[in-house]
Order: C-alpha cells, then sequence, then structure tokens
C-alpha cells in the first residue's frame, strides 16, 4: 500500500516536474522576447520623452534672438511646438519598429509586408505634398521665427491677431471675429506689425 502511495506521489511530482518545463520552454521563446520588446520600447519612449523635453526646455531658456525680438513667452512657445513635433515622431518611430518585431515573433514574414509598406509610402509622400509642404513651412516659420501668439499680422488677404501657431496650420482672428485656418505651405508673405526692427 505505501509503495503504491510512494509510486503516485513520484509519478504526480514528475507530472508537475514536466508540465512546468514545458511551461518555462514555451515561456522562454516568443512571449518572453514578447514581454523584452514592449520593455524596451516603453523605456525608449520615457527616456526619449525627457531627453526632448530637457533639450527643449533649454532651447526656452536659451537667448537666440538678441535686442526687443527677444521675448521669453515666443520662445517658450517655439520650443513647446518642436517639442511635440520631435515626441510624437520618436513615438511613433518606437512602436512600428516594435510592432514589426512582435508580428515577426509570432512568425510574420516581414519581408513582403515591408516592400508593400515602401510601395504605399511612395504612393502617400506623393498625395500628401501639401501636408509635407505645409509641415516644412511651418518648421522654417517657427526657427525663423516670423510671427507668434499674439502678433498683429497682415497675411494674404487677412489681417487679424495670430491665436494658434502649429506646425502645419496657423490661425489668425481679425477685427470682425472670424477665426481664420491658414495651411503655412500657402502663406508667402507675412506682414507683422507687432515686430519692431
Amino acid at each position: 500500500m505505501r509503495s503504491n502511495i510512494h509510486l503516485l506521489s513520484v509519478s504526480a511530482a514528475t507530472s508537475i516536474s514536466e508540465r512546468s518545463e514545458k511551461l518555462w520552454a514555451w515561456f522562454n521563446g516568443p512571449p518572453l522576447r514578447i514581454i523584452v520588446i514592449l520593455l524596451i520600447a516603453i523605456i525608449a519612449q520615457r527616456l526619449g520623452s525627457r531627453a526632448i523635453a530637457k533639450a527643449m526646455n533649454r532651447l526656452a531658456s536659451a537667448d537666440f534672438i538678441p535686442g526687443p525680438r527677444n521675448m521669453p513667452a515666443r520662445q517658450k512657445e517655439r520650443a513647446k511646438t518642436t517639442g511635440t513635433v520631435l515626441s510624437s515622431t520618436l513615438n511613433a518611430v518606437i512602436w512600428v519598429i516594435s510592432t514589426g518585431m512582435i508580428l515577426g515573433e509570432f512568425g510574420l514574414n516581414l519581408g513582403p509586408l515591408i516592400a508593400s509598406a515602401g510601395v504605399i509610402g511612395v504612393a502617400l509622400g506623393l498625395g500628401a505634398q501639401t501636408i509635407v509642404r505645409d509641415v516644412l513651412s511651418g518648421l522654417f516659420m517657427l526657427v525663423e521665427d516670423q510671427y507668434g501668439v499674439g502678433d498683429l499680422i497682415d497675411v494674404l488677404d487677412i489681417s487679424g491677431t495670430v491665436e494658434k501657431v502649429g506646425l502645419r496650420i496657423t490661425t489668425v482672428r481679425d477685427a470682425s471675429g472670424t477665426l481664420w485656418y491658414l495651411r503655412n505651405g500657402e502663406i508667402l508673405k507675412v506682414g507683422n506689425r507687432s515686430q519692431s526692427g
């Protein structure tokens, strides 16, 4: 009787041991690598966001524009906008790469996916030329400090106060109270009455 109980307990222990080994062998494969990929992506996102925030804080407090045009509020607004764009770009790159690596762990062949993404990217690039032009114009406008929030400007056929400056769109409120949304790529010349020589 004792030997039967002993044999049952030994077989149960062996069965539990085999199950735990199988479970560890399964977990040690793709699930563990997926968890590591996600952890690295989260850490990279946080470190990158902190680095961008520190760089933009230094940029906001630096004295790049001498003379009466050096307005700290405007410089902080430009740094904030640039920081937002850089953070968004960093997050997109990190998560696109992480998603591709996770899909690779599931056994998905990424070669055809990357090739089709390249073709789709070219098609989107050709179709989104105006968006790219607007964003690039917005970046240069911010870097060159052409106008900022609160400035009284004449742009296209509109005269009014700048309410918001973004990378793609600038919003201007005219004297009658109408809020105009202007694409930065279409702004070819600006008259700024708030900036003095």
